[in-house]
């Protein structure tokens, strides 16, 4: 099919229409269309097909993505409040010259991201700075918090109307950013880099949105999975601290120690073997020679960095648009799927 055709497809009209808007906003999205956003994705995410997300023994979608085995995954590393690089990913177009949001309007590729949308990273550290300021100050005045809400809730706008449109083959898992409210439990804990991050956003968002949009974006982010399956690969936001079965990561949900270790493991901290151990029991038992195990988490100097035997591969370099694009009918080469994109907005808008 030529670019023109897929050109015509509505959703893709539309949702690209959004995406740009979103982008294109020079302020924080407003409370009100926001939490309808939540209530609609809330729904979604606790009524997902059971073939994609098998259920749990509450009745609810437990933390297991299974994959359509049949068409490519797009795997997006950790996002930190890129607006530019998830526009960028969305209208990134291959040699046919079909962008990726084409391909999910038409139903020919999957999207998985590793989680961590919010909170920007070195790129805004002195950003951070100002806003620690204004926080001490109760925000009495926030340009700079506001600007970092711009972005961390903007870019996850953009992920929630992905899903919407989307929801077999476009998926978010929980990263440790994940945790709006700051939380200390469920697998979660408090965060901080650059400055505060976690209590600013947390007492940002009560002072500005108020508790009904605290709520449900905190459920939005209980409702996101953890492991997405795929035929030669898995994938999770960090490390496996340790090996999980398939009732643990179900059950993610009144399994904390699940959460959190699939989510916070740092580097040289995972039980040695869990990855050889998870690929083996997901895979089938196939062979582990050709399966990778893909994630984020910890940043990278280059395209990406291999772990536990050459069996991890970690693809979250904060200075690059990094992808990785595994094609459903042939082996994986780390050197030829593993890629970066270019910025190119102003042709590709």
């Amino acid at each position: 099919m030529s670019a023109e055709g897929f050109l015509q497809t509505e959703e893709y009209q539309v949702l690209k229409k959004t995406l740009i808007e979103i982008y294109r906003r020079k302020t924080p999205p407003e409370c009100g269309d926001y939490l309808k956003l939540l209530e609609k994705i809330n729904y979604l995410l606790e009524n997902e097909d059971e073939r994609l997300r098998p259920y749990d023994s509450s009745g609810l979608p437990g933390g297991i993505i299974n994959l359509n085995h049949n068409i490519p995954t797009i795997i997006v590393p950790d996002i930190h409040a890129r607006l530019n690089f998830f526009l960028n990913l969305m209208l990134y177009k291959d040699r046919d010259g079909h962008s990726i949001l084409q391909k999910l309007a038409r139903d020919i590729v999957q999207v998985v991201c590793v989680g961590d949308g919010f909170h920007a990273e070195r790129r805004a550290a002195e950003r951070w700075a100002a806003a620690f300021e204004e926080y001490k100050k109760k925000y009495r005045r926030h340009k700079n918090i506001d600007e970092e809400m711009r972005e961390s809730l903007g870019v996850m706008e953009m992920v929630i109307e992905a899903k919407l449109a989307f929801p077999d083959n476009f998926h978010f898992l929980k990263g440790n950013h994940e945790n709006i409210s700051n939380e200390y439990g469920g697998g979660n804990y408090p965060f901080r880099k650059f400055s505060y991050e976690g209590a600013m956003v947390a007492e940002y968002v009560e002072k500005f949105y108020g508790r009904a949009f605290l709520d449900a974006y905190y459920m939005f982010e209980k409702n996101l999975p953890l492991l997405a399956i795929g035929r030669n690969f898995l994938i999770s936001h960090a490390e496996p601290m340790s090996f999980y079965d398939r009732e643990a990561v179900i059950e993610y949900r009144i399994r904390p120690e699940v959460v959190e270790g699939l989510t916070w493991t740092d580097n040289n901290d995972a039980e040695q073997g869990s990855v050889i151990r998870m690929l083996g029991y997901y895979l089938d038992g196939k062979s582990t020679a050709g399966c990778y195990y893909f994630g984020g988490h910890r940043p990278v100097r280059e395209l990406y960095n291999l772990r536990a035997g050459g069996r991890y591969v970690q693809i979250h370099n904060p200075g690059k648009f990094i992808i990785a694009m595994i094609d459903a009918d042939r082996d994986i080469n780390l050197d030829e799927d593993v890629i970066e994109i270019k910025e190119n907005l102003d042709k590709l808008m």
